[in-house]
């Protein structure tokens, strides 16, 4: 569906990024990390074509984004900005939703229960976290094969974040929808990531399984990152844990211990 093909970028004379290559396939759910500055929401604005490269092509679903019209990879690529109120523009949730040439009344109005929105509320009087719900369900309305999100659960709550990112990998699971993500929380891209992105000095310098890269930590001080919080913990611990990733596993395996070392101990006795 997406392929990045030696893309350089510049602002002005500045350059941003540089050589970027990689593609995606459909239906794979892709965080793409790294420190700020590192070139991450220049890139995703290079799916939709509102940065064009100023070297190297970006194709998606065979359009070049360089001579396509937005309204063509609109129809492609559905993009949620870092702040939604860059993106909201309507008086009423349910006239938000609507908004757009590619929108269905009667998904809207499924996507509307499914976030629990009054739709005559304003978006305007709500909190922040609340906008950004209502920026995300407006693109997921468009119901494009492909989200762009950038950094979709700034100012949420633990609550609202699960609940969206759960939403999310629904889309991805159920739906087939192509996921491209920027998150700095490091546990949020473990918990839903397939594949795993990292720019560092507008370079990409690792692509591969999230279970691979979250516990390379050599590779996350290059990008000037952490592990999430149980893969470096496993790290910590060393031999018997290195190669544990999700609070699952380590509960198993610190069961499995627990019951190896009650065995040991019956069998001395």
């Amino acid at each position: 569906m997406i392929l990045f093909d030696n893309v350089s970028f510049s602002y002005d004379t500045i350059p941003v990024l540089s050589d970027i290559s990689f593609s995606v396939k459909k239906g794979e759910f892709i965080s793409l990390i790294g420190e700020n500055g590192a070139g991450k929401s220049t890139l995703l604005k290079l799916f939709n074509g509102l940065n064009k490269p100023a070297s190297g092509t970006v194709n998606i679903c065979g359009l070049d984004t360089r001579s396509a019209k937005t309204s063509e990879l609109a129809a492609h690529v559905g993009f949620l900005f870092q702040n939604p109120d860059r993106q909201i523009c309507c008086n009423t949730i349910r006239e938000e939703l609507n908004f757009g040439i590619h929108t269905d009344p009667v998904r809207t109005e499924s996507i509307m229960r499914t976030f629990g929105f009054n739709p005559d509320d304003s978006p305007f009087t709500l909190s922040r976290g609340q906008r950004q719900q209502i920026a995300l369900a407006s693109v997921i309305a468009r119901n494009t094969g492909i989200l762009v999100l950038d950094e979709p659960t700034t100012g949420l709550d633990y609550r609202e974040c699960t609940s969206m990112m759960t939403y999310v990998q629904k889309l991805n699971r159920e739906e087939g929808k192509t996921i491209i993500m920027v998150s700095h929380d490091m546990e949020i891209v473990q918990d839903f990531s397939d594949r795993i992105l990292v720019l560092a000095g507008g370079k990409l310098i690792a692509d591969g399984p999230a279970r691979t890269v979250l516990v390379d930590r050599a590779l996350l001080e290059q990008a000037s990152l952490l592990p999430p919080q149980i893969a470096d913990t496993a790290l910590r611990l060393g031999n018997g844990f290195s190669d544990i990733f999700t609070v699952q596993e380590m509960t198993d395996r610190v069961q499995q211990l627990k019951s190896a070392a009650v065995q040991a101990q019956d069998v001395y006795a």
